[in-house]
């Protein structure tokens, strides 16, 4: 029997969750993520919990157990169970009632098939009792250890119920999946491409940039173009700048940036298609300023990060005079001109005056830069 390892199994903290719904006359299991990724060696963060109780008696429980339940989606059956600090979505069994291809309608369910049946890909649908021995009532098993993402039951019908999955299936290849896509996978994408538009922005962003933070996103993005699905998203974005970003990241040893493979990919209004946060939107926006200047200009003006960002995308990085700008100061202060100038002249020649620093690889002493 394949079984689960690891402390955030056995910790006291969850073990008492486990315990709660014991008392109470219930079970629950480890189900998804947490699930996976323990099977894929990989560190589990989040912890999800399935149950066939109904969430008021999840709370119920909670309460009777001294644990605090939080109602963080109980119209849609997940309580999160706070035990020692530690989160736990302890979520209802459930299964698709109606469906419109943007939400679904559910209902809570008795039984774990149940439950299994209405997610999105075999791989998610794995349970564990509080010991850690694995249910796989739907054969993900064999997917997820030939590393597969393969779609539960019809791929038409479960994208059909929500066209999130369109994405959702090439962000899990980007972080999952073995090289090669699923003919027919493919093939019910390209139908349900019209579903798409349909989706809020924010759900697609969330997804894009989830994708864009993989290892290594470059084939998923491109076979996304090939079949239609960028086009749909990002409008005028080229997935043949990624590849070299990614090598270039790996080779200066810099971590994944999902904002510096979106400015590489270009695209029409992207922070309005993605409904980008503002933080995300302004870095997004100085990567591309930045594309246009020197790489110790790019760290003085806007940081590290965006500095970097459009060096790789560049293809050429001066880790030094990156350093060298973020660190620089400008030795004037208005204070400094007060004497001879004012109001918006007193600005215009501060920009003035910091552009030639800037130029000069900020090397203009503050007293050569008084006498101009």
């Amino acid at each position: 029997m394949t079984r689960l390892s690891g402390d955030w199994v056995t910790r006291s903290e969850t073990q008492a969750v486990f315990d709660a719904m014991e008392a109470a006359g219930g079970q629950a299991w480890f189900v998804g993520g947490c699930v996976r990724d323990a099977l894929l060696g990989r560190e589990v963060g989040d912890i999800d919990l399935a149950t066939a109780m109904p969430p008021q008696a999840v709370l119920a429980a909670a309460e009777a157990a001294g644990l605090n339940g939080v109602p963080t989606g109980i119209e849609h059956g997940t309580i999160t169970v706070v035990s020692g600090g530690v989160p736990h979505e302890v979520t209802t069994f459930r299964r698709d009632v109606e469906t419109d291809g943007r939400r679904a309608v559910v209902a809570f369910a008795d039984t774990m098939i149940e439950d299994a049946r209405r997610r999105d890909f075999t791989m998610n649908a794995l349970y564990a009792d509080r010991q850690g021995a694995v249910s796989d009532p739907l054969g993900g098993l064999a997917d997820l250890h030939a590393l597969r993402v393969v779609f539960i039951g019809d791929a038409s019908e479960r994208i059909a119920e929500d066209h999130l999955r369109i994405l959702r299936f090439f962000r899990f290849h980007a972080w999952f999946a073995a090289p090669g896509f699923n003919a027919d996978a493919l093939a019910a994408i390209a139908d349900g491409l019209d579903g798409l538009d349909r989706l809020s922005r924010e759900r697609v962003g969330h997804e894009m940039l989830k994708l864009l933070a993989a290892p290594d996103p470059a084939p998923a993005v491109a076979t996304m173009e090939r079949v239609g699905v960028l086009a749909r998203v990002l409008p005028g974005a080229n997935s043949v700048t990624l590849a070299p970003l990614v090598e270039a990241e790996r080779a200066a040893g810099r971590a994944p940036d999902a904002l510096a493979r979106l400015a590489a990919m270009g695209g029409e209004a992207v922070a309005e298609r993605l409904r980008l946060s503002r933080k995300d939107a302004a870095v997004l926006e100085h990567i591309n300023e930045a594309l246009g200047e020197s790489d110790a200009a790019a760290a003085y003006y806007h940081g590290e990060r965006v500095a970097w960002a459009a060096a790789l995308i560049r293809g050429q990085a001066d880790a030094f005079a990156i350093a060298r700008g973020a660190s620089a100061t400008f030795p004037i202060r208005a204070a400094d001109l007060m004497d001879r100038f004012e109001g918006p002249a007193l600005g215009a020649k501060l920009k003035d005056l910091e552009s030639r620093w800037v130029a000069s690889g900020f090397t203009l002493t503050a007293d050569q830069l008084r006498k101009d």
